[in-house]
């Protein structure tokens, strides 16, 4: 037997079991490989040829020597069908997992938050230690059923919130968890994707449109977006929590993604791409772009960061001039600081932020026309970058706090 852990085995005292393994393997891994590895050394070994091999429940459900057995190549594996975990807590539950489109999970499996929809049902959960663990990887307030000892005089069937599993201390090697519903990104998009589908299928305005007359909205929604976040930063100091506050932020990236899945409904029915193939390509290229996270590069700076993106980004693009590849439709200060960042690399000679502060205040000194105020503006931008500062976003502050006087005098 794999262990005597179990109910059962109190009718089978005379079997040997690999318990005394459990006591000494450095991790569940070598555990695993050494029972399979003595498991085949046995069969050998044996007069017949033979050796049976008893665990709890069914030898296919979350018995992963099994699955090692059955990757070896030197023994033959018979496998005998027995109840699962999975039909004692659906019977314990009157679930059907078909008809529930039940999931089941590894506690232990990774660290991972896990995804939705439910009902999951949530096995190798053995200990509190590890109900702390499933615990931070469920969202807030979730509804979890600890299913302990289901079949047995002493069963318990309880309902919790994810955050008080912790305190269930009597958490052993016939607990598991069932999580009915866990509404988590996978499903709402899917859910966004079938919405935007029903829009073009029923609403007249919605089939009317197309990429190109799509474009207005998606700059419009840029800007409101811009707004609502501008409005959430400015007053996040004075209390981050207003409800209205975050409703605004979350309406507007709401407005701004559904964009981005319209569009993606229309790629797909134009057979060219579709919001999977945009998430993967962007998951791909972030990768790429990020070997210090995904590979072996080793970057001590946020600097160092961005220095390692530019030079991907220009290899990626094929890109050999130092203007290549920017936008020159920007807002002209954003413009202004892109084509500055490109031209520090240059070996052209730019002002330093002394001389720039200087410049600026010479400028403005003459008489207001366009090249001295332009020529002005660019020394300022200079001594922005030198600080870090954002010009656009800091001229847009003063544009709100000029609003909010008007508006608060009523004028």
């Amino acid at each position: 037997m794999r262990t005597r852990e179990h109910p059962a085995a109190q009718e089978f005292s005379e079997i040997e079991s690999y318990d005394s393994l459990y006591e000494s393997a450095e991790s569940f891994d070598s555990l695993y490989l050494a029972i399979v590895d003595d498991l085949c050394a046995l069969a050998k070994a044996s007069s017949n040829g033979e050796v049976v091999y008893a665990v709890p429940g069914s030898p296919v459900v979350a018995e992963h020597t099994t699955e090692l057995l059955l990757a070896r190549t030197d023994v033959r594996v018979i496998l005998e069908p027995a109840v699962s975990v999975i039909d004692v807590a659906c019977t314990a539950l009157g679930q059907d997992p078909m008809t529930a489109n039940l999931r089941v999970c590894d506690a232990l499996g990774t660290i991972e938050p896990f995804r939705g929809p439910g009902p999951l049902l949530i096995l190798q959960t053995y200990s509190p230690e590890i109900l702390v663990t499933v615990a931070d990887r469920l969202p807030p307030g979730t509804e979890v059923i600890i299913l302990h000892h289901l079949g047995l005089a002493d069963q318990k069937i309880l309902t919790v919130s994810s955050e008080m599993l912790a305190h269930f201390a009597d958490a052993d090697h016939l607990t598991s968890l069932w999580v009915s519903g866990l509404r988590t990104a996978g499903e709402t998009m899917d859910d966004l994707v079938s919405f935007a589908r029903q829009l073009r299928a029923q609403c007249p305005w919605d089939q009317e449109q197309d990429h190109a007359s799509l474009i207005k909205y998606l700059l419009e929604e840029s800007y409101e977006t811009i707004e609502a976040l501008e409005n959430f930063v400015r007053q996040a100091p004075e209390g981050s929590d207003d409800p209205a506050l975050i409703a605004h932020v979350e309406e507007e990236l709401g407005d701004l993604l559904f964009q981005v899945v319209f569009h993606a409904e229309l790629g797909d029915e134009e057979g060219r791409f579709n919001l999977a193939t945009i998430a993967d390509s962007v998951r791909d290229k972030l990768t790429g772009r990020h070997p210090h996270v995904f590979g072996e590069v080793k970057l001590e700076t946020s600097g160092d960061v961005v220095e390692q993106w530019e030079e991907i980004k220009k290899e990626e693009k094929g890109r050999t001039g130092a203007m290549d590849g920017i936008v020159w439709q920007l807002p002209a200060l954003t413009l202004a600081a892109k084509v500055l960042s490109r031209a520090r690399k240059t070996s052209i000679a730019l002002e330093s932020p002394t001389n720039a502060r200087i410049r600026a205040m010479e400028k403005i000194q003459l008489d207001a026309t366009t090249e001295s105020l332009g020529a002005a503006l660019w020394s300022i931008v200079v001594l922005a970058d030198e600080f870090g500062i954002d010009l656009e976003g800091a001229l847009r502050e003063q544009i709100n706090a000029l609003r909010t006087d008007i508006e608060g005098k009523n004028l």
